[in-house]
């Protein structure tokens, strides 16, 4: 039987440092702490076999994005090792203030994709995973309006989480990962379909 992995006072450590640093944060649109988002991914990391370093970096994969860049990076890289720091680095689709523009942005994360190691992808899909249960969560209580939350607003979201569907299934591991975010991307892409060919009142 397999040893079950405990985590150590570096998650402990960890979590409470990424809380810090988001405590002003809230989700887009909801309200929600923006610490109930990092929980989610480390715990999806956690169920789909990733270690103590892949959930730390869970817990910090917006930090350098959201709280400080490049020097954010050292910070992590100082405090919780070169593992945690290329998993965190590997997540984020920007470093620079101002980012540069959103498809652009999104375009490169794509791409860049293929060149990480599969330690890498795994919290990314939890993360897209988690932001597309959120996204279709939403969707059902307020519908189309869910779109003005997002700077690639209504066409460009759907394109960038087809194109992410389409950049994970390219890969062999994570299956049931996968699997999950190609049903929420498929309700999402069914929602605004049938929101193109509802009648106008």
């Amino acid at each position: 039987m397999e040893q079950p992995m405990k985590l150590s006072v570096r998650f402990n450590e960890a979590l409470g440092y990424a809380a810090a640093l988001h405590a002003d944060q809230v989700r887009k649109g909801s309200g929600t702490p923006y610490v109930a988002h990092l929980l989610a991914v480390a715990s999806l990391t956690l169920e789909h076999g990733g270690d103590e370093d892949q959930a730390i970096a869970a817990l910090l994969h917006d930090a350098v994005e959201d709280q400080g860049g490049l020097e954010r990076l050292n910070v992590i890289r100082d405090k919780y090792g070169e593992a945690v720091a290329i998993i965190v680095e590997g997540c984020t689709d920007a470093v620079s203030v101002p980012k540069p523009p959103w498809r652009e942005r999104k375009e490169r994360y794509i791409e860049h994709l293929a060149d990480v190691e599969p330690r890498v992808r795994l919290v990314s899909l939890c993360d897209k995973l988690h932001n597309a249960r959120s996204i279709l969560t939403d969707y059902h209580s307020i519908g189309e309006e869910i779109w003005s939350r997002f700077r690639g607003g209504r066409q460009g979201s759907l394109w960038y989480y087809r194109a992410l569907l389409e950049t994970f299934a390219r890969y062999p591991e994570h299956d049931a990962l996968k699997n999950e975010f190609r049903r929420c991307v498929e309700a999402l892409e069914a929602l605004a379909n049938s929101g193109d060919e509802a009648p106008s009142a």
